[in-house]
């Protein structure tokens, strides 16, 4: 396993961090990312997320700290991630993409880096304002959120070999299937469970008349 998350991984990370159009290009072309470390950001910012819901002044949040979840936030932060990997890669594979699973994955598990110490960095901030200086917590949230959606659509457009202009409508057509695939769980789970009433009647029934 720690060849999945050696120190060669972690600096080539804080490399495509720093550097995202070279990063992801060698990640996708010469295997130099790692997808279990794609996961341990994924997981790393939901619990600076959930951090951030929990402990920012009462300036900039609103949120009751007592009803925050961090499991069930995490659980939800690691399904959409995963939905999203589903869906992108559905997508591509129709229109061309060269990126395997794998490498799209690992694209958007490292985009979500830079929101790790965005989230720190505004929980911290946030101890110190006072009420009319808010507009300073939520700058450093945007610049965060902003270079996050710059390296996803990086990511993507160079795990695929795509133009920006395709990376958009390849970014559109993958929500949409994240939707589609959620819908179609939801109407299993309700086909399932109406299965399982039918056959828990007809068992009801059974033993009634015996």
């Amino acid at each position: 396993m720690s060849k999945y998350i050696s120190k060669e991984k972690w600096k080539y990370l804080f490399h495509t961090v720093k550097n995202p159009m070279d990063g992801f290009y060698w990640i996708r072309h010469n295997d130099m990312g790692s997808v279990l470390l794609a996961i341990l950001i994924v997981i790393g910012f939901s619990l600076s997320f959930s951090m951030n819901r929990i402990s920012a002044s009462f300036v900039v949040n609103d949120v009751e700290p007592a009803t925050i979840d961090s499991l069930l936030e995490l659980s939800g932060i690691l399904l959409l991630y995963s939905l999203l990997c589903v869906g992108n890669w559905s997508v591509t594979c129709l229109m061309g993409g060269e990126g395997r699973l794998k490498d799209i994955a690992i694209a958007i598990g490292y985009s979500f880096a830079p929101m790790i110490p965005t989230y720190i960095i505004a929980t911290i901030m946030s101890q110190a304002l006072a009420d009319e200086e808010e507009a300073f917590y939520f700058l450093v949230l945007f610049i965060g959120i902003a270079y996050t959606v710059v390296m996803l659509l990086i990511g993507i457009m160079k795990v695929h070999n795509y133009s920006l202009g395709k990376t958009l409508i390849t970014m559109l057509f993958t929500f949409i299937a994240v939707l589609i695939i959620i819908f179609i769980a939801l109407l299993l789970a309700d086909v399932t469970r109406q299965v399982f009433i039918f056959f828990k009647s007809i068992y009801m029934e059974l033993i009634f008349r015996t």
